[in-house]
């Protein structure tokens, strides 16, 4: 090879490892087994579905595993790139821009069995004590009513104990992480809970990249495009089977 197309070959080189570099994503999300979790194989559900999209949309990526008051906070700062797992919510728009749903989340309520509490509408709840997580979105409705009992605690671990222990009525939780918790509970609390059958909601899931970074367009349009080409081409199927949805 000429020594010309040489030189010239080795700056094409550095050109493409210096915009890989910068082109790294810096992903972040709280514990939320089994969808987010750095314990977990890939990182989760979520966590897998999220960096392989990004990686086919070309983008590569470090995931940094914090506690959801921080997540938000660092998107909002520009500190991290993208928040693997965001509901929608009005004003995260002020952070972030919103993917299209990559997952959707089903949000359950659970009693004690030996409670006969039900649930048609929020109305019905409001005489009850009900665990809900420092933080986290549950939906519209059931976050803005004020007659609601909500008594915050850290995690839906703790929930569901004090669930178990009678000194709450109610928590809810999307019912794939509560299996997944309950599952790792004694006999005793396990065997105490139930979900009532009708959920709050259903959650559409998607990542939320921080305004600050200034290709916050162009990543949220090639992840929602490596999504649909991962459905179509079986790959999306294979992760969620992989973690054994």
């Amino acid at each position: 090879m000429p020594r010309l197309h040489r030189a010239l070959a080795l700056v094409g080189l550095l050109l493409l490892s210096h915009n890989a570099c910068a082109q790294k994503l810096r992903l972040v999300a709280d514990a939320w087994p089994p969808f987010t979790d750095s314990t977990l194989v890939n990182g989760g559900l979520a966590t897998d579905i999220v960096s392989t999209a990004l990686a086919r949309a070309g983008y590569a990526s470090d995931f940094e595993q914090v506690p959801w008051a921080r997540a938000m906070l660092g998107i909002g700062e520009g500190r991290y790139d993208v928040l693997i797992n965001a509901w929608y919510a009005e004003e995260r728009t002020r952070i972030g821009q919103f993917s299209a749903e990559y997952l959707l989340n089903r949000v359950c309520f659970l009693k004690r069995k030996d409670d006969a509490i039900q649930f048609d509408n929020l109305q019905q709840l409001r005489a009850y004590p009900i665990a809900v997580v420092r933080g986290y979105a549950y939906g519209k409705d059931f976050d803005e009513d004020p007659l609601l009992q909500k008594v915050p605690v850290h995690n839906f671990a703790m929930a569901a104990r004090m669930l178990a222990a009678d000194r709450v009525k109610l928590t809810l939780e999307d019912e794939y992480v509560a299996r997944y918790y309950l599952a790792r509970e004694s006999p005793k609390v396990r065997n105490a809970l139930e979900f009532l059958p009708k959920p709050l909601s259903e959650n559409s899931l998607h990542i939320l990249v921080s305004l600050k970074n200034p290709e916050h367009e162009e990543i949220v349009a090639g992840f929602d495009r490596a999504i649909a080409e991962m459905k179509a081409d079986g790959s999306y199927d294979r992760l969620l089977k992989a973690h054994g949805m």
